[in-house]
């Protein structure tokens, strides 16, 4: 049974057999008994991207993981680190706690922050995810986007990675020509700030034509 809990760039959740080499949550979203997601998308405004082998621990997907037997929080998957934070989630800051440092610094220099703590880089970033109802941002022609940063064009999802767009997917990116067309900003704009700043996320292998 292939499970509903592979994250794509725009935010929603899918039902693929494509790993990916992360894992995050945004609360608890799932009914162990049925092993389905609820309605609700979200239950916390903390959403965060993971290491799958944090610590070794392993965790029964859409199980009882609850320390009471409850269901705990609803392991989500992403195909990198550069989907996650498109799809609106920031490094976790227990099992990925130099990224969240080095996430944290970045933005609050992009802000003028002194420090932000956690609960703050939520607050920012909640308006902005499109799965959590944010509108969508149109880029004009001349907008460039630091490496990392996603966007869409015709509901076709691409990531920037110097000068070149690369084309998204469940199972990696594929090198493309430049897409035409209204460009729409997937990664929150605070994340992409976080990314001019300086912040560097994780990405998956690209894959070869043909």
């Amino acid at each position: 049974m292939t499970l509903q809990n592979r994250v794509d760039p725009f935010g929603s959740v899918h039902a693929v057999a494509a790993r990916g080499l992360f894992t995050g949550n945004r609360g608890v979203i799932h009914d162990p008994e049925t092993k389905t997601l609820l309605k609700r998308r979200w239950t916390t405004k903390a959403w965060i991207v993971c290491d799958c082998g944090f610590k070794g621990r392993r965790r029964e997907v859409f199980g009882r993981n609850g320390r009471t037997g409850g269901p705990g929080w609803t392991n989500l998957f992403f195909l990198d680190e550069v989907t996650a934070l498109a799809a609106g989630h920031r490094p976790c800051f227990e099992c990925r706690r130099e990224s969240d440092k080095t996430f944290a610094r970045c933005l609050a220099a992009a802000t003028g922050a002194a420090r932000l703590s956690a609960p703050e880089i939520d607050a920012m970033l909640h308006p902005q995810r499109r799965a959590a109802g944010a509108a969508p941002v149109l880029l004009s022609p001349g907008d460039d986007l630091p490496d990392g940063a996603m966007f869409a064009v015709n509901g076709i999802a691409y990531a920037q990675r110097g000068s070149a767009a690369l084309c998204w997917s469940f199972e990696g990116y594929m090198p493309v020509e430049p897409p035409h067309g209204r460009r729409e900003l997937l990664t929150p704009p605070a994340t992409v700030a976080a990314l001019r700043a300086g912040y560097r996320p994780v990405w998956a292998t690209p894959r070869l034509p043909g």
